[in-house]
């Protein structure tokens, strides 16, 4: 089967295959009890829905065209039987996930960050973990160099710790869709 998308919203991505154009969407997953699982393409969230595995929660504005009918393209869908999650320990340090938590700015001035600092040097005993890293801008992390907070008039906007809610989400995407917020909670994450 043969499918074409029309009106293109601001989220979606284009690309150009074959002389076609194709719009690369993205869905959230949510269990049965509205827990997000994982995002997925909006072809795969869509065939989950045709083949009743899931129901449309929110709709993206763009439709796929088959010869005879069109589809709206998913935004979030539901699953409609739950699907046990096995117990999730954390998330692992990633410099896009420390990005997404400290919301793409500076711990230290609040520019635009560009690189991610270990407040505790590595050097000096720090490790790579949660509670040790920030976001931060170049300037501030070459004047830091290889030292402590006390030894330098550096002070942090906010004390570092692993996000609760599933930032994973959004630093697994690249980009957090409005509609998603509800479910993954990303202020109160970004915040955390």
């Amino acid at each position: 089967m043969t499918w074409l998308i029309s009106r293109v919203s601001s989220e979606t991505a284009l690309t150009e295959a074959e002389g076609a154009l194709f719009v690369c969407t993205r869905a959230l997953i949510l269990n049965a009890s509205f827990e997000p699982l994982c995002i997925v393409s909006g072809r795969r969230a869509l065939l989950l829905a045709l083949n009743a595995k899931a129901e449309i929660v929110h709709e993206s504005g763009s439709y796929f065209h088959a010869e005879k009918a069109s589809f709206p393209v998913p935004s979030v869908i539901r699953l409609t039987h739950y699907v046990k999650v096995p117990y999730y320990a954390g998330m692992s340090v990633s410099r896009r996930a420390v990005f997404v938590r400290d919301g793409g700015r500076c711990q230290y001035c609040n520019a635009a960050a560009e690189s991610i600092d270990h407040v505790v040097p590595r050097s000096r005993g720090g490790g790579h973990v949660w509670d040790n890293v920030v976001a931060a801008c170049s300037s501030c992390n070459s004047r830091k160099r290889d030292r402590l907070l006390e030894e330098t008039s550096f002070v942090l906007r906010r004390t570092p710790a692993q996000p609760r809610q599933r930032v994973w989400l959004i630093a697994h995407s690249g980009h957090s869709n409005p509609e998603w917020e509800q479910y993954i909670g990303v202020e109160s994450a970004i915040s955390a």
